[in-house]
């Protein structure tokens, strides 16, 4: 037992060195109920530089994880035609738009007709419907930006699987050779339920067994929560940490020393690193002052 003088934690949860690094890339699924293998996609790219958008329907699960190896290992995946040559042409369909800096209109993609293709065979599948690959246009901003270009991987609905439509999988390649799995970060839930969050949990446990069982589902469940500023142990300071492996960013600067374990889920803290630092804060406040 502790007396209340001794409620800090007497273990101190590592504190992850974290680097900012800019990512000029940005996509989003603007109407997921109408998408399916059939009908198309339409993808919504915000990017903050000119770049190129190619959507290849079909390509090999295997190719593509082999294309990420050579990425570390053989060679930089920083243009269209370098994926293709690491895929060696395992995909079904290809298609490609140029994007406009800070341009948001959507892109309408699909399948040719002649592919005559109504889904991707049983699980385990050997495909992914869609891989939706940004890189930049320029090669002078390939210099400039550490993420030289992100690959997403979506699932479409089809007559085998018929949930919705959703980016899986956000892969940023490095021009140093590394790549990262872009993750979501759980926020604390106000009492208001969020408007994208239309399904009942019922629902969407139904949509994350199917998924696992395709081989599909991440790690952590998707919790559909909505963003609060406020740190759910004092109400009052503004939440500023992410807890790991949970992902929960749920504390502020001054409640975060105190816990081992994530007040949301009570899983313990490996590591914890902050969304800004304190003088971004300062500044913050002082830009509104």
């Amino acid at each position: 037992l502790r007396n209340s003088e001794e409620t800090e934690s007497s273990t101190r949860v590592l504190k992850k060195q974290m680097r900012q690094v800019k990512n000029p890339f940005g996509l989003e699924i603007p109407h997921p109920a109408t998408a399916s293998v059939t009908k198309g996609v339409r993808l919504r790219p915000d990017c903050l530089e000119d770049c190129v958008l190619t959507c290849y329907w079909g390509c090999s699960v295997q190719k593509l994880h082999e294309a990420l190896q050579k990425h570390v290992y053989c060679f930089r995946i920083k243009t269209p035609q370098a994926l293709e040559d690491a895929l060696y042409s395992e995909y079904l369909s290809r298609q490609q738009y140029f994007i406009k800096k800070n341009d948001k209109e959507e892109k309408y993609c699909q399948l040719p007709e002649d592919a005559q293709v109504v889904d991707f065979g049983p699980v385990p599948r050997s495909h992914y419907p869609l891989i939706a690959l940004l890189t930049l246009a320029d090669e002078e901003d390939r210099e400039i930006y550490d993420i030289i270009s992100m690959v997403a991987v979506i699932h479409i609905p089809d007559e085998s699987y018929r949930l919705p439509c959703r980016i899986l999988y956000q892969y940023l390649l490095l021009a140093q050779g590394q790549y990262h799995d872009l993750k979501q970060l759980f926020m604390s839930a106000n009492s208001t339920a969020p408007s994208s969050s239309e399904t009942s949990p019922g629902e969407r446990s139904t949509d994350r067994s199917l998924l696992e069982k395709a081989g599909l589902a991440e790690e952590e469940p998707e919790l559909q929560e909505e963003n609060s500023k406020d740190c759910v142990v004092c109400q009052n300071g503004a939440v500023n940490w992410v807890l790991l492996p949970c992902r929960h960013t749920c504390l502020c600067d001054g409640c975060v020393k105190y816990f081992q374990q994530c007040p949301m889920c009570r899983q313990f803290v490996q590591e914890s690193f902050p969304l800004c630092s304190k003088k971004e804060q300062d500044e913050d406040e002082s830009t509104l002052i």
